[in-house]
């Protein structure tokens, strides 16, 4: 999960400043943690107390409301009997990798991202790229080589995997629909020798960075097992105590068992 905390928080500066490289500084003022963050807490706290998600991303959402959330989900939070919006948007597969860590079967993986997703994302690309993204973290945790995870994808999802960033990069355009960015950011890690480099391909396409650079984290992260401890230091000093804890929690039981 830290994974993907790490890449919204380094994304978080180049959203609104969108660059086109791989050269850039990891963090820069205005780096903070966002929505990516705060949601994804909420989800690995639900699955580590045998909660619904729906309470916890409200609970989540409302004690920290200045985190950069959508006008559409800030509406939800704020009715007094949310319902869902049938939303595109990729807020389904950003909060969801810890779905991808927690849950031992493909086909629990996919109902529980589902289930995460209709919350809010009711819309079939809302709920197809949280499922895209959870199931790319639980096959990239239990062991699967990066052409039998692009091989599932395409199969279940019929996104295509085949580009090249370096054929994608120069047209991409800023979008924050799941089949605009999703497929986009799982060749990020596909391209990526490690880590880092996965985080970086992500923000390099100039797109909605942060969200990106989460999903596309969030899969490295499982895959390769390692995040460097530096960078793990620098994220960490961003954060809440309480999302600290969380995270913690969570790796103890999912991530390092």
């Amino acid at each position: 999960m830290l994974g993907a905390i790490a890449g919204d928080v380094i994304g978080s500066a180049y959203e609104g400043w969108p660059v086109k490289t791989k050269d850039f500084d990891l963090f820069i003022p205005g780096t903070t943690y966002t929505d990516d963050t705060v949601l994804s807490v909420a989800i690995a706290d639900a699955i580590l107390h045998h909660k619904d998600y729906e309470p916890l991303l409200l609970k989540y959402g409302r004690r920290y409301p200045n985190a950069g959330y959508g006008r559409s989900f800030s509406q939800w939070l704020n009715a007094p009997h949310p319902q869902p919006y049938n939303s595109w948007g990729n807020g389904s597969a950003m909060r969801v990798s810890p779905i991808g860590f927690a849950f031992d079967s493909k086909i629990k993986v996919l109902e529980e991202a589902r289930k995460s997703a209709v919350i809010t994302h009711n819309h079939p690309e809302g709920i197809k790229g949280a499922q895209a993204t959870a199931l790319a973290v639980y096959l990239a945790h239990t062991g699967y080589e990066k052409e039998e995870i692009k091989s599932e994808i395409q199969k279940l999802f019929k996104y295509d995997l085949d580009r090249r960033l370096d054929d994608i990069r120069d047209s991409y355009m800023y979008t924050l629909s799941c089949q605009g960015s999703v497929p986009e950011s799982i060749i990020a890690f596909l391209e990526s020798t490690d880590y880092e480099d996965a985080v970086r391909n992500a923000i390099s396409l100039g797109g909605d960075a942060d969200t990106m650079a989460c999903i596309a984290g969030s899969i490295a992260q499982a895959y390769y097992k390692f995040i460097p401890v530096e960078l793990i230091t620098a994220v960490t000093e961003y954060l809440p105590q309480p999302f600290l804890r969380i995270i913690e929690e969570f790796d103890q039981r999912f991530i390092k068992a």
